[in-house]
């Protein structure tokens, strides 16, 4: 806090102190003056010169006091976001500054008390959704061994991918404690993505390719899996005809063979509006093609966007209607195994 505001603020607490002050000294000099003008008026300016003197003395000295306890404050309000304001109020000196005191501690302490609450239900509510998703998934892969119509295992295929996007939605705030970070082969998850997701590019029209490339990569398998099928689900959802392809590229999404610290998935379907795509990673917002759709929940992208921060990496979107979209993952520690 600068010293000429904490100056300013101490001088216009204490003006209406100092008027009165000075008025009280000006009557003592008028009555003075009642009484022998000459030698009252010097005996009370000689005694006004002192008084100024140790006032002066202690002025001083209560500013000092003043300033430490502003500094002291805002040290307090720094630290309210972490919860430990009143740790750093300064000791109380009066009544009033008491009771405020005590007035903050307990709004605190409501406000603990809140938290907790709340985070409690959300745990409830959390664990809850994962019980039940988990308790879905079976009946789903009953109704799979069953059904023979192609048409209805895509459809039931669909539900199961929108039962695995709620479930790692509700497990988003907990990811932290989920994670399993090892050295993971990117083009094999990628794979194994694209063979889980076969039963809808059968039957689609779309072609698939993927070309040589190496990206080994310190992470989670099963949550950049999931953000991958979400990218892949996104380019079938939105490409009528002509394909979807991956390949290895450097920062800037331009192809590379080898070892490479970018991956691209692109496809030539019907792209996305230059307005929408700041907000295309945005929870909840579906753009120009989700409202045609009427489909679209705003939460996939909004989901690879999170995951992929917690998981150091970077998600960016290159796309022109008409022409397709490209999804760039960047990878940050890249490294190569030569495997016996």
């Amino acid at each position: 806090m600068k010293n000429k505001l904490i100056l300013k603020s101490y001088i216009k607490e204490h003006i209406k102190s100092a008027v009165v002050y000075g008025v009280s000294v000006l009557i003592l000099f008028a009555i003075a003056g009642l009484y022998g003008y000459d030698r009252s008026v010097r005996n009370m300016a000689y005694a006004l010169v002192l008084i100024l003197f140790f006032d002066g003395i202690y002025c001083v000295y209560d500013y000092i006091c003043y300033k430490k306890k502003c500094v002291k404050l805002e040290a307090a309000l720094e630290n309210v976001e972490e919860g430990e304001g009143t740790a750093y109020l300064p000791e109380a000196k009066c009544l009033p500054e008491l009771l405020y005191q005590e007035i903050i501690s307990k709004e605190d302490d409501e406000k603990r008390r809140q938290i907790t609450e709340y985070d409690e239900k959300r745990k409830d509510m959390a664990d809850y959704y994962t019980m039940w998703i988990h308790q879905i998934k079976t009946p789903i892969a009953a109704m799979r061994l069953l059904l023979q119509d192609f048409e209805l295992q895509r459809e039931l295929f669909k539900i199961e991918q929108y039962a695995e996007m709620a479930l790692h939605y509700a497990r988003l705030d907990s990811l932290s404690s989920d994670l399993l970070f090892k050295k993971q082969d990117v083009c094999g998850i990628i794979r194994q993505a694209v063979k889980k997701y076969a039963v809808l590019f059968i039957g689609s029209g779309i072609s698939f390719s993927m070309e040589e490339f190496s990206a080994w990569v310190v992470t989670d398998e099963k949550w950049l899996s999931f953000v991958i099928e979400q990218i892949l689900s996104n380019a079938l959802k939105y490409t009528r005809e002509g394909s979807i392809s991956v390949y290895g590229a450097n920062a800037k999404g331009e192809k590379l063979q080898g070892d490479v610290t970018c991956v691209v998935i692109e496809d030539t379907g019907i792209g996305i509006r230059q307005e929408d795509i700041p907000r295309i990673f945005e929870r909840g917002f579906t753009g120009y093609n989700g409202r045609m759709d009427k489909k679209s929940t705003g939460i996939g992208l909004y989901l690879c966007k999170q995951i992929m921060i917690r998981l150091s990496h970077t998600i960016h979107v290159e796309s022109q209607v008409g022409k397709g979209t490209k999804v760039i993952l960047g990878f940050e520690q890249v490294q190569q195994f030569h495997l016996n």
